[in-house]
This record gives C-alpha cells, structure tokens and sequence, in this order.
C-alpha cells in the first residue's frame, strides 16, 4: 500500500501502541490506553446489522462515528495512526459506505459477478445510512422512479403502495417563536375559512387571502420563459416581500414550508422551485402548471405534478436495505464501526489493475486489497481518502456542502390526545422542529417523528449548511430532547397530552451531512446549461468509481440507487 502517514520509525523505541476514536475527540489527543471501540463484523446477519437501535440518545452521525473523519479532515489522524496493518484479505470489490446507494452498489456488482467477495466498510454503528431508522422514508410516486430503482424493487419483490394524502401538512403550528398568540389552525378546510383564524396582522390576513387565491401577476407584459427566468434570480421568500409586496407576517407563515422535504426554508428556496412544488403565490402569473421550467432544480423537475403523492415501501428504506442485505447474506462481508482512512490505486491510475483500501478497526489501521472500490460516502471525504486525485476533481468533490438534517423519533404511551386533536401532520412556523407528525400506530403505542432543518437558511444552502452544521453538532442530547418533548406538550397538551406521562423514550438522529446538495436557481448560476461540478467530481479515477446520492446530485432514495448502478458498470462492465 506504501508509507501512508507517520513512519514506525517515528515511534518512540519504535512501539506501536493501540489507539482509539477517543484520541481524536475534539482535536485533542487523549491517554492512551483508553479502551478502543469494538468492530462488529457481520455477515448473513442482515437484521442486526440494519436495525438502528431504538433508545433514547443520539443516532446517526455521531461524535463516536465522526471523529477519525474529522480527524482526517484535519490533518490530525495520521499524527495518532501507524501505517496500515496489512491483512492479507483482498476482495474482488470493496464498497465504502453502508448506506443505501453502497449497499444497492454490493448487491448489483454481486447480480453480475455472483462468486465475487466483496467487503463493505462503514464508520457508523448500523448500516442503511439515512435509513438507519426503522420504516423510515418514503419515495416518490412510482411514476417519477428512476429505472433502476424500480428495476430493483421488482428484482426483491417488494410492491410499494401509493398514497395519495401522505406527505401533505395537514395543519399549521402558528407558534409563539414566530407570533403573538400560539394558534394550531387546520389547514385541509379552504383557505379563505382558517386564514382568519391565524395571528397575523389584518393586512397579512388579506396578502395570504390573495396568495391562495392566485394573486396578481407581478411581470405583465413578459414572456412566460422572461417570468420563469424572474423567478429563477428569486427566493421564495424575496419574490413574496420584494416583488409581490405582502406583509412580513404572511412571508413568515410560509417560510417553512419546504423546510422538511428540503432542509432548509424559503430564504435559500428559489422562487422557480416554490412554483414547481406548488407554494402559493403564483397562479397569478399565468405560467403553464403542465410542464417544468428548465429552471427547476432537477428533483422539482423530475416529481413534477406529483407534489403529495408518494409511495409506502414495506418497512420504508430502512426495509430496502434490509431486504438487499438480506439477499446477500454470507456473499458479503460488512464491517461497521470501520471508516476507511484511505483509498489508493495500486500503480498509476490509467493501467491499474487493483486497489487498495486502509480503515481503522478501532485499534489500528489495517488494509485490504480490492480489486475495484466504490466509494459510496460523501463527496467531501473523497479528497482526504484518495489524496492522489487530480486537482479539478478534488475541487469539484469539495462542493458538494450537504444540507444537515435531524429526526427526532418518540415513542409515545397511547394516541388517544392525537385522535382527540384531529390532525396527524403539523408545520411548525418557527419553531426548532419545523414538523410533527404521527407515523406509526400499533397495539404497542404511538411513534410520532419530528423533524428540524438546522440550516441558517438566511446564508444560501451552502453557507448557510455549513454553519448550521457547526451549531447541531455543538447542541446537546438533552436540549434536542427537551425541545421535542416542549413542541408535542404544546401541540397535544390541550388534547390531554402530558409528555412526563405519555412520553416513553425520544431517539434522535443527528445527521450533520444530511440532504445531498441539488443544483439550483438562484445559487447556481450554472444550471441548468452545466457543466456541473458532480459530472467532473464523480469521474472514474482507476479502479475507484464514485456512487451516492452527491453524484447525482440529488437528495432521493432513487438518485442514490441510481448512482449505484452506473458506479458499477463503470468498473464491471
């Protein structure tokens, strides 16, 4: 593999001495000796390794599953790190990351080649990436399906069934972090009914009556490629104070309403895509609602028409996953708790013929060889894994900035105050989390899922992630908790809630590089001519291909299946 890091000779009596993620905890190296994290390996035991754990506590991207990437990222890991151990195993392919795009990459390369080995690695403690959570996600309609992801739940036999409500608000949390007087108003009556109750000033009242009516249309006199091209230099939330002139208060009763689907609001929303998902405002405007604007972000462009529709997998993504791991069974080695430190062809990339892969166990770094690698992890991590990329491409993998996201999953005791409230699906207008939902109901109680976008969305998407970013990974456990547990009293108290009764463990899933990033209007001035920085971040560099949502880019379980595919043809053929 070659002399990665600081040479043995550096080592004090030349010792080698065991190390742990502990060592790389808040950019301070700790004493040694502390006890190293274990390395579970697991092979046909699918269940076990997919199913995310249900207590209380922080799930996800964890401090224990980040650290030696960040240490990494820093420069600080190869001060800690011996060269890599050799194990003398070798694989015909080896995936890096145990989400759903490199799992979908294993079980692809092994419907191709099924006496092949192949090893997957992941630095988190389950696999299934975002869908570490039981039943979570849902899909699209099937009509906006990629190929290859229908292709692939026909191959498992899993039938997705459509749902025409699901995934649409039902009512709107008009709450006391954005207005005077907390007000819960139901959202499925017609508009011009519940837009009297809310707590807004009158001439809010009268602009949102306005919005859902239609409104005027603010660019007479241009083409509707002139108004999409307006629309396309907008936020949503600028196109409503700048250029339709409403009152603040009803810009603040629409700021979140992408927040959960997109991670962030309306101030980093373009207003070309608050026309393709159907926000109010725009009808006015005369466009034709049949086809996309070439404006829209990609995903707009592809779902367009079906806002509300989706599909329910069985299980959701989370069973997906479970069912390609369990289709592999012993084919396929995984080892969670294992982030790979570094990525090399073995020999110059243009007539490489295998590759090299070092990951940390826990103690040490060891290496395997591979005769190809996928990388199915975030594009921001490439360059510190494969430090011999081209320039170009390093750059290029550097912009891609994930939007972070968290979940918060509760178990709740009974669903007796969400029956007596009458709704299922909140909005919240500015509260931490930005929607409440009810999603599983069983004889063994109630899960309610939250969901918050940490983005400074006032910054752009980029921006605005990266710090939003810096703040969830410095809030605690216990603040997320309490501020779940504060927002369902609120929303359920007057129907009986008591959140010390009724409240029996909140888990929630830290996802710090959440969202894919997604090209779009107005940030990026590129789209939709191109060229886009993915098409030169996710070149085939030797024997390593890139897979993953970022490659897309686009934040959907079918991008990422999708992304698989081609990863796969590209180094099998």
């Amino acid at each position: 593999m070659g002399d990665i890091g600081r040479s043995a000779a550096g080592r004090e009596l030349g010792m080698r001495r065991a190390i742990s993620r502990r060592d790389f905890f808040d950019g301070v190296a700790v004493t040694a000796g502390v006890a190293a994290v274990g390395v579970p390996e697991l092979a046909g035991t699918a269940y076990a390794a997919a199913s995310a754990p249900a207590a209380s506590g922080f799930h996800g991207g964890t401090s224990q599953a980040l650290s030696v990437l960040h240490a990494l990222r820093d420069g600080r890991f190869w001060q800690h790190a011996d060269p890599p151990v050799p194990t003398g195993e070798s694989y015909d392919l080896v995936v890096v990351g145990a989400g759903l795009s490199g799992v979908t990459a294993a079980h692809e390369w092994l419907r191709r080649h099924p006496r092949a080995r192949v090893l997957i690695l992941d630095n988190h403690e389950a696999a299934g990436g975002h869908a570490q959570r039981p039943g979570s996600g849902w899909t699209a309609a099937p009509a906006t399906w990629t190929p290859e992801f229908g292709e692939l739940l026909d191959r498992l036999g899993l039938a997705a069934t459509p749902c025409q409500e699901c995934g649409a608000d039902d009512s709107v949390m008009c709450d006391r972090e954005t207005f005077p007087v907390e007000t819960l108003v139901n959202t499925g009556a017609p508009a011009d009914g519940w837009i009297g109750r809310l707590p807004v000033a009158d001439d809010a009242r009268a602009d949102l009556l306005r919005l859902y009516a239609g409104g005027p249309d603010p660019f007479p006199g241009l083409s509707p490629e002139d108004k999409q091209e307006r629309l396309a230099g907008l936020t949503y939330s600028r196109y409503l104070l700048e250029t339709l002139g409403v009152h603040p208060d009803a810009e603040r009763f629409c700021r979140t309403m992408p927040s959960a689907a997109w991670g962030y609001d309306a101030r980093a929303l373009g207003a070309v895509d608050a026309w393709g998902l159907g926000c109010p405002g725009f009808a006015g405007l005369g466009l034709d609602a049949g086809k996309p604007s070439p404006f829209n972000a990609p995903t707009v462009a592809k779902e367009w028409g079906t806002a509300g529709r989706v599909a329910h997998l069985p299980g959701g993504l989370h069973g997906l996953v479970l069912a390609m791991l369990d289709g592999l069974g012993r084919k396929v080695r995984l080892r969670l708790s294992s982030p790979v430190v570094s990525v090399r062809n073995d020999g110059p990339a243009e007539t490489a013929a295998s590759a090299t892969v070092g990951y940390f166990d826990g103690h040490e770094v060891r290496s395997v060889g591979a005769g190809a690698v996928i990388l199915a992890c975030w594009h921001a991590v490439v360059p510190h894994l494969v430090p011999d990329l081209p320039g170009d491409q390093r750059e290029a993998l550097r912009a891609a900035v994930k939007t972070p996201l968290v979940e918060a999953v509760v178990r709740l005791r009974s669903g007796d105050a969400w029956r007596r409230l009458g709704v299922a699906r909140t909005r919240w207008t500015g509260a931490y989390w930005s929607l409440s939902e009810l999603v599983r109901h069983s004889g063994d109680g109630v899960t309610a899922r939250l969901v918050a976008a940490p983005c400074r969305s006032e910054l752009g998407p980029a921006e605005g992630s990266a710090a939003g970013r810096q703040a969830l990974l410095r809030t605690p456990y216990e603040t997320l908790e309490f501020s779940a547990r504060d927002q369902l009293a609120r929303l359920l108290g007057p129907a009986g809630f008591d959140p010390g009764r009724d409240v029996e463990a909140v888990a929630i899933y830290r996802w710090g590089h959440g969202f894919s990033p997604e090209y779009c209007r107005p940030w990026h001035a590129f789209h939709p001519d191109g060229p886009s920085p993915a098409e030169t971040a996710r070149r085939r560099f030797g024997r390593i291909a890139l897979a993953g949502s970022d490659s897309a880019p686009a934040a959907r379980a079918d991008a990422a299946v999708t992304a698989a595919c081609r990863a796969v043809r590209e180094l099998a053929g």
